[in-house]
């Protein structure tokens, strides 16, 4: 096997065909319940803004589900989840993990915690997902103290 590549900085991380399908699903479910709603003759206004609202409350739910990405730098690396984001100096990550049955990328921290990092999942693209694990371990490796302490 051969060593993997260090990408350029900055790189973004993220799981773009399951980005794309939950935003597809999203703007489509959402345009559905709205023409639902307009065809309806026999819903009142109140009945027609619940239908939108709840549309709009799917498509947000799935708009925050495609949220998650990865973002490294010169300075350190940028784990954005679900509903959080958390700033790490390279020295902070001492590894980069990815086995097998892993539902995303877990990284090992100098505090003795790990931090999933859902920018980078098998999920639908299992290749691209373990070229970036590759990726954003080379860079650990090289920039961070994972090689020193590891």
């Amino acid at each position: 096997m051969s060593e993997p590549l260090t990408p350029a900085l900055p790189v973004t991380f993220r799981p773009g065909r399951t980005r794309a399908v939950l935003l597809t699903v999203g703007v489509a479910m959402f345009a559905a319940l709205s023409a639902v709603a307009l065809m309806l003759e026999r819903l009142g206004p109140g009945e027609r803004v619940s239908f939108v609202f709840t549309a709009a409350l799917f498509l947000g739910v799935l708009v925050m589900l495609s949220r998650p990405k990865v973002v490294a730098d010169s300075e350190g690396v940028t784990v954005v989840n679900i509903t959080r984001t958390r700033r790490l100096a390279w020295a902070e990550i001492l590894r980069v993990n990815l086995r097998p049955g892993d539902p995303w990328v877990f990284l090992d921290l100098s505090d003795g915690t790990s931090l999933p990092a859902l920018g980078i999942q098998p999920g639908i693209a299992r290749e691209a997902a373990i070229r970036d694990a590759r990726a954003l371990r080379a860079l650990a490796d090289s920039r961070g103290t994972g090689a020193e302490t590891a």
